[in-house]
Formats: C-alpha cells, sequence, structure tokens
C-alpha cells in the first residue's frame, strides 16, 4: 500500500492497533485492512525481583503503553503526513497468567505477581488433587489460593482478581473481561461453553479455608469472551489513558484481550486442530492444538485454549533467552575493550554463525540458563550455571551452541511427554521469536532438538501485537465465519514459509546432551538453595 492510500485510511480511522505487554518490551503495531504494518514502536522494561517476588512497578505499564503510542503516532505523522486520531479497532496483549488483585474501590491490593513466580507450590499441588486438573503455579487461581493458604490481609477485600492485559482492556473499555485464551491461564475452562469449569468453581466454594470470605470466586473473575465478540469500546477515560495530548478520539471497537500464548497462535496461524507453534524469549511455550483428548493428567502440560476455545496442550518453560542474551552482552563488553565495533545484530550472527561449526553434542559442555525456577524441572530457584569436565571439547563454537541447546532443553523435556508418550500429531509446527532472527541455526537447533519439523512464517517476525491487531480486525467482523477460516481466507492468503527438517547427527548430539543435562540437574538445584542472591 502507498503513502497515499494508507494515510487516507489512517485519517478516515481504518487502521487497527495492537498493543503486547512482553516480558522485556512493550510492543505496539498499526495496521491497515490488508494487515499489512503501518507503523511499530516498543518501550524496554524488565521485571524486578522485590521481597521475593517477580514484579513491575504498576504506573510504569502506563508509562510503558503510553511511550508506545506516542512514538508509534508520531512516526505516523512523519511517515504519512496526517495524525493518527481515531482508531477503527484495537486490542491488548500480554504475558499471561498471574495475579492483579483489587478492592471494591479499584485500589491495587498488592504487588502484581508475575507469571515468573514460584510460589504458589502448595496451592497449586492441592488444587490439581482437588480437580483432577493440572493447576500450574504461574496460574491466577494459585495465587489467589496460595493467597489464602498464606492468611494473607489483602484476602479479605479482594473485589476483581485478573491478569495484565485483562487489567490494561478494563482501564480502556471499563469491562471487566478477558479473552478465552487468557482466561483458560485463569481458571479451567469448559471448552463447550466457553467459559469457567462450573464444577471447578463449586469445589473451590465449597473449600472450608475459602467460605470464610464474603466474596465468591466467580464473581471476582473476569467475565469470558471469544474471538469475535467485541469488549467494549475506547471510552474517552480510556482514550485519554492511552494518549494523553489529548488527540485520540473515543469509541473504537476492542477486541477480547490475549495472553501472549493466543496471539502467538494468530501470528502463526495455528488456530486449527493439529497445528501447533512455539514462541521463544524470556520464556519459551509450546501450543499443540487437539484433535482429542490427552490420556492422563501432566504436571508439565498445561490445558489451555485458542482464542476461539478450541483446547490447547502447552509447554511452558519459565526461562529460554535471558542467559544467552546476558552473555552476548558480555561478548560486546570484550569487544569494545579491545577497540572493535560491532552491532548487537551483527554479534549475535556471529555467534550464531559460530555455533554451526561446533560438535554435534556441544563438546560435553553442559549449560544451565535458569534466571529463575523451573517447573518442568523441578528447580525452585534459578541460578545460571555452566559445567565443563576436564575431557569436555571448549571452545567458541561448542560454547555457543550448549546455550542454545540449554534455551530449549526444558522445552524439550515437556515436548518429549507430548510426542513419545500421548503421542500427538501435529501436521505443522511453527516457530516464532527473536532467537530465529538469525537465519537458519536456531531454527535448526530447535528442529534437531524436538526431532520434528519446524517452520517459519515471514509473518511471525511480526509477534504478538501484529496477532492482537488482526484479532481485534476479527473483532470488526464479530465472527462472521470461524477464526481459522478469518486467517486462511483473509490474513495469510499467500503465506512465505521455510522449514527445516531434523538432521540425524544433530538429533544424537542433542540426546547426548540432555542426557548429561538432566544428569546434573542436582546440582542446578543444590546452586539454588546455596547461592544467596545479591542484595
Amino acid at each position: 500500500m502507498n503513502i497515499s492510500e494508507a494515510a487516507k485510511q489512517i485519517k478516515s480511522g481504518q487502521t487497527t492497533l495492537g498493543i503486547e505487554l512482553g516480558s522485556t518490551r512493550i510492543k505496539a503495531v498499526l495496521i491497515n485492512d490488508q494487515y499489512e504494518v503501518l507503523s511499530s514502536s516498543s518501550y524496554t522494561w524488565e521485571n524486578q525481583l522485590k521481597d521475593g517476588i517477580w514484579t513491575y512497578p504498576i504506573d510504569q505499564v502506563w508509562e510503558g503503553i503510553q511511550t508506545a503510542y506516542r512514538e508509534l503516532s508520531a512516526n505516523v505523522s512523519g511517515t504519512y503526513h496526517t495524525s493518527l486520531t481515531k482508531l477503527g479497532s484495537l486490542g491488548i496483549s500480554a504475558m499471561m497468567h498471574g495475579y492483579l488483585a483489587f478492592d471494591k474501590n479499584n485500589k491495587l491490593l498488592v504487588p502484581f505477581r508475575t507469571w515468573r513466580n514460584n510460589i504458589t507450590e502448595e496451592a497449586a499441588d492441592k488444587l490439581t488433587e482437588l480437580f483432577g486438573f493440572n493447576i500450574p503455579q504461574r496460574w491466577t487461581i494459585a495465587h489467589i489460593y496460595q493467597s489464602i493458604l498464606n492468611k494473607e490481609e489483602h484476602v479479605n477485600q479482594l473485589d476483581f482478581v485478573t491478569t495484565l492485559d485483562s487489567y490494561v482492556t478494563w482501564k480502556l473499555s471499563g469491562q471487566k473481561v478477558t479473552g478465552i485464551g487468557d482466561a483458560s491461564g485463569i481458571f479451567p475452562i469448559d471448552s463447550e461453553k466457553h467459559t469457567y469449569r462450573q464444577d471447578f468453581l463449586e469445589k473451590f466454594a465449597a473449600l472450608p479455608e475459602v467460605k470464610q470470605y464474603s466474596w465468591h470466586i466467580e464473581k471476582i473473575l473476569p467475565k469470558v469472551l471469544v474471538a469475535g465478540d467485541q469488549a467494549g469500546t475506547l471510552t474517552e477515560e480510556g482514550a485519554k489513558l492511552l494518549d494523553p495530548s489529548g488527540k485520540l478520539q473515543a469509541g473504537s471497537i476492542i477486541a477480547p484481550p490475549e495472553g501472549d500464548a493466543g496471539t502467538g497462535m494468530v501470528a502463526t496461524n495455528s488456530v486449527r486442530e493439529r497445528t501447533g507453534n512455539i514462541s521463544v524469549g524470556t520464556s519459551a511455550f509450546s501450543m499443540n492444538v487437539l484433535d482429542k483428548p490427552l490420556k492422563k493428567l501432566h504436571r508439565d502440560i498445561d490445558m489451555v485454549t485458542t482464542p476461539s476455545g478450541e483446547p490447547v496442550a502447552m509447554v511452558h518453560i519459565n526461562n529460554c533467552s535471558s542467559d544467552i542474551n546476558a552473555w552476548v552482552g558480555l561478548f560486546k563488553e570484550f569487544a569494545q575493550a579491545i577497540g572493535v565495533k560491532i552491532s548487537t545484530n551483527d554479534l549475535y550472527g556471529t555467534l550464531f554463525d559460530r555455533a554451526a561449526r561446533s560438535d554435534p553434542d556441544a563438546g560435553g559442555l553442559i549449560n544451565y540458563s535458569y534466571l529463575s525456577g523451573e517447573n518442568i524441572t523441578k528447580i525452585k530457584a534459578g541460578r545460571p550455571l555452566f559445567v565443563r569436565t576436564q575431557n569436555s571439547k571448549m571452545n567458541l563454537a561448542n560454547f555457543f551452541l550448549t546455550q542454545l541447546y540449554a534455551a530449549f532443553a526444558p522445552l524439550k523435556i515437556g515436548m518429549d511427554i507430548l510426542l513419545k508418550e500421548e503421542h500427538v500429531q501435529t501436521d505443522v509446527m511453527i516457530a516464532q521469536g527473536g532467537l530465529f532472527g538469525t537465519p537458519v541455526i536456531g531454527q535448526q537447533v530447535l528442529a534437531n532438538a524436538l526431532n520434528i519439523p519446524i517452520t517459519i512464517m515471514s509473518t511471525a517476525s511480526e509477534g504478538g501485537p501484529w496477532g492482537m491487531a488482526v484479532l481485534a480486525k476479527y473483532a470488526e467482523t464479530k465472527g462472521q465465519k470461524s477464526l481459522a477460516d478469518f486467517l486462511d481466507e483473509d490474513v495469510f492468503k499467500k503465506p512465505e514459509t521455510m522449514t527445516l527438517t531434523p538432521e540425524p547427527d544433530g538429533v544424537k548430539g542433542y540426546e547426548e546432551f540432555i542426557k548429561r543435562y538432566k544428569a546434573g540437574l542436582p546440582v542446578e538445584a543444590l546452586a539454588g538453595e546455596d547461592v544467596e542472591e545479591r542484595n
């Protein structure tokens, strides 16, 4: 689309805004009616460990959103010579799970508790036993119940409990709602009725330690919507909150908010049965849309849904690329110390390319990229750890390959349950995320690790905010066709893809690595217990 045509859509309010609050960046994307990106922007932030809780300041949520919107709006004015004053629709996405608790006066009762916290083990175990359904520590209901078990004072004042994307949408629209994919990380979902499991709500409410409170669990959770529904419209207060300059008009359609898992499925066109996708970043997760139920309960497999409510088996890991980023930062500092100027992108490319020259088993080197605890491997407190023996082959290629191997290791352990025990059939597995910005090597390592073909789509680089914008466009249609058909027929008409299949030597090498990795997990656990955090 040329500048003149784009300007007409911007001026007439036909564009759509997608915002995603990710773990390291708040990203905004503006698209036209052909789902093409007209402008994008971002704001960098980082979670903080305060009093043993991983959190983000709630004020920074709005600082980040407003900064990203202001920069996007300025980009629009500079590129298309017209101001962004109205939107056809918009949608909010964010990292899933966690705990935002408010009282009847809309006051935040405790700091935001993110998905990264491993502080609800007792609650998660008890609820899993009560429901006969896996409740991960990250889920909102686990946080609610753990707060009850801890006898925290704020629990008596609960009036509304939700997730980050739902909270932002509430402030923009006045509606206490969330999308079904996000809701499936709050409380177990009935995929046929498209709401929370009523039998589980009743079981929870009947617990003696819960009955003492005046609130009812069903009343304090956000209402569940599905893709194609509308979560109200942008209010005057919401418009000023998003754009303090006052230029943005109210009235835009708002889509049901979704978690980053849901927008990842949309961005990779992976919402039909027997499709799947993998998103990698600070954390990582795989999503397999099921064509039949799993045979049994697995504590390492989350049962969630697509944005339209179909059941999905999810493998979620808390740690992925953070340790790689730290090592790249160290290498860049070294380069600067010896007077070499190199961009961060070029440095990633250099190190990734070097990894392609490694031994298949990474020379016997082992790495644990745990900045936080990891549920799948039963690690309560993370400590990044690099291990080698006197016979390990220590060189740059092997060292960096073991960083990539470690980033995918917990994901492989979880995926092996689906592929080897449950025999889940997936016709296509599409990957997205920054690790695939350097072509081939990250994609090939993942294919070898999981021993399945991995596909990269050209549009996958747009990521979650683009997927959220697409969902907002879908909300404009009020779901006249299924989400799967909408994506196939309207959005992904001519997808550009590249697929890499597993390499036999790489598969064998990764299996050798993962064997050593599992054997060394007690060392990682001990490091978490004995090496204290720096004050």
